[in-house]
């Protein structure tokens, strides 16, 4: 049995709130028949806390755990961020020393440093190192900070991390395209790399959104206009209030704009939409991933609302917003994702940071029920053929088993 250590500091442990892919990553491959220890950090990335390590231990998974501790930070874009995963890069690399003998790493960037860690590990001991690209750091914090000259300086060690791991890479899982390209900027290199979208398990969406119903439900008439996600920088929720505003200018009041998620920046547009009284915006929070099913599959236009600066791709919530089967606005600039909505055919592409324009899109939309019908189909369908983990994770599976048996047989 070949033994893998998945390295991620993003993952959801049971109960917890966060993103699921690491997680279903090691229990595939456990299914597979590897044995896979997952090592992640002692800092609950979304509470903003340490965890509680004993009432983790207590639950049963099909891998092992192995814990880093780090110390934690209060934002998301933040010096203390930084030298915290410092700290845990420093740690993993102690715990992969100590645990040995694994025939293969596999781990997320960013974080840079831990991925890094990683990589040397693997590097030194002469076994196969896959990178999961699914976000481009510091391409994402210039977002926060840009400042020239200074933001160069700042970021700079993030770059040289990434450029190290990108070099040391054995092959390459991206979330999109772009990402999954990003390694070879600097040079091509006959190693694997493949696309493997975020997504979902559609039965557990599914099974989550029918026994959610009853918590969204509509008033006879409604009409209803949704987001779900992180409420931060690179999101641009603003717009979507001041559409709100004018469509109910226009006498649309039937038409409601329902936020879901949370953020750094939920309590600063509460208080715009309280401040404007705009009266057909509801912000939900967070919700529970069977809820949030009920609540996009209620739903009757789904936006993926990004700012123009936005460096994102094909982010998590799309394998969410395509399995709900409704059409989709986007708002995104991603050259890939704009041109996948249009081919697929499963929504339409607006410019951002324009609330006219998001206005007469929904508009648009709201009066067109056949064409909201096909995109909707369009979406389930893209959603069951390419975002539907059970059948898209079999690339990771297929990679690292080709890997592991290349370099056995190098070995030999």
């Amino acid at each position: 049995m070949y033994k893998i250590a998945v390295v991620t500091m993003g993952v959801c442990l049971n109960d917890e709130k966060g993103y699921t892919r690491f997680r279903y990553i090691c229990d595939f491959l456990s299914d597979a028949g590897y044995q896979v220890d997952l090592f992640t950090t002692t800092f609950q990335h979304w509470d903003k806390a340490q965890r509680d390590l004993e009432k983790i231990r207590r639950d049963d998974y099909k891998f092992g755990i192995r814990f880093l501790y780090e110390p934690g930070y209060k934002k998301n874009i933040d010096l203390r961020r930084i030298y915290s995963h410092r700290i845990a890069a420093k740690n993993l690399t102690k715990l992969l020393e100590q645990d040995g003998s694994y025939d293969l790493i596999y781990a997320e960037i960013p974080p840079n440093d831990v991925a890094l860690a990683a990589a040397r590990y693997a590097d030194r001991n002469g076994i196969p190192f896959v990178a999961d690209v699914n976000d481009l750091w510091p391409e994402a914090m210039r977002m926060v900070l840009d400042i020239p000259v200074l933001s160069d300086i700042i970021f700079y060690p993030l770059k040289r991390d990434a450029e190290k791991v990108y070099s040391l890479v054995s092959g390459v899982i991206g979330t999109s395209d772009e990402y999954r390209d990003r390694p070879f900027a600097s040079g091509d290199r006959k190693i694997p790399r493949e696309t493997v979208y975020v997504g979902n398990e559609l039965k557990v969406f599914d099974g989550g959104a029918e026994a959610n119903r009853d918590q969204a439900r509509k008033q006879q008439g409604e009409f209803w206009v949704s987001y779900a996600g992180t409420i931060g920088t690179s999101y641009d929720i603003r717009t979507m209030l001041l559409a709100a505003e004018i469509l109910w200018q226009r006498g649309y009041d039937n038409i409601r704009f329902k936020i879901l998620g949370g953020g750094p920046m939920k309590e600063e547009l509460e208080e715009l939409a309280n401040s404007r009284n705009i009266r057909n915006v509801e912000f939900a929070g967070y919700v529970p991933y069977g809820e949030m099913a009920a609540w996009l599959k209620a739903s009757d236009i789904l936006v993926n609302s990004f700012v123009k600066k936005a460096p994102q791709s094909i982010v998590t919530k799309i394998g969410d917003y395509l399995a709900a089967g409704k059409p989709m606005i986007n708002t995104c600039m991603s050259p890939e994702f704009r041109a996948k909505v249009e081919h697929d055919g499963f929504g339409i592409n607006i410019m951002p940071e324009d609330a006219d324009i998001l206005a007469d899109a929904v508009l648009k939309l709201y009066e067109d029920e056949a064409g909201r019908k096909r995109m909707g189909e369009n979406a389930r369908r893209i959603a069951e053929e390419q975002f539907d983990r059970p059948k898209s994770y079999q690339k990771i599976e297929r990679m690292i088993a080709d890997l592991i048996r290349e370099n056995k047989k190098g070995n030999i």
